[in-house]
């Protein structure tokens, strides 16, 4: 788990049964439950707001990648003069309808 064999695990629980002794034993480790417990569900709530945050920034990238995009097309030559020539070619049609 942390880079611990068997031999240091045991150690480890040898020197803590020699400082606590046999009744403060469940206590701790009721203790140490809990508090891996909590830290996992702390770990668990970063990690959502992470990924909330992970969306977040998607969506914000395909926003600007479109507005990019936008503003390529937009700087096309010719584009805005041919907007133009629509926009009279549209009054044309209009007047046309009214005059028949």
């Amino acid at each position: 788990m942390f880079g611990l064999g068997f031999q240091e695990i045991l150690l480890i629980l040898v020197i803590i049964f020699l400082l606590f002794g046999v009744k403060k034993l469940p206590e701790i480790g009721k203790g140490l439950g809990e508090t891996m417990r909590e830290i996992r569900k702390i770990r668990d709530e970063r990690k959502t707001e992470k990924d909330k945050e992970k969306e977040k920034n998607k969506e914000n990238q395909k926003g600007d990648l479109i507005s990019d995009i936008k503003k390529e097309v937009e700087e096309i030559p010719g584009l805005k003069e041919a907007k133009e020539i629509k926009q009279v070619a549209d009054k044309v049609k209009g007047i046309t309808k009214i005059l028949k």
